[in-house]
């Protein structure tokens, strides 16, 4: 069985979600920093639908519109940089932080990678 799903951009919220029929099955929260840059802090997806490959499809079609964009990426998620260490996203322009950044952008009970 295929999961029917859509990947839509939140501005509201600030995040990119993934949409599994009607139910918001997973987001990536994004902020723009002063310079512009797109900045990717957190994935989450409902446990219900982990394991189901969602969180490479809501990586891959975010980063893709981003791309289209013409934004620069900050992935300070760890999620997101592992999928775009990986990953190729055409067009897209990745500004990797140092390890000091991701330390410091990591939330409470999330370790840097």
């Amino acid at each position: 069985m295929t999961l029917e799903t859509r990947v839509t951009r939140n501005d509201e919220t600030s995040r990119y979600e993934i949409h599994v029929g009607d139910v918001v099955g997973g987001f990536a929260e994004f902020l723009t920093s002063r310079s512009g840059r797109v900045i990717i802090t957190h994935t989450e997806l409902d446990p219900q639908f982990k394991g189901q490959g969602l969180g490479s499809i809501l990586a891959g079609e975010a980063l893709a519109d981003l791309a289209r964009r013409g934004e620069v990426v900050v992935p300070r998620c760890p999620f997101i940089a592992h999928y775009l260490k990986g990953n190729d996203v055409a067009g897209l322009v990745v500004d990797w932080p140092d390890d000091s950044d991701a330390a410091e952008s990591a939330t409470p009970g999330e370790q840097s990678s």
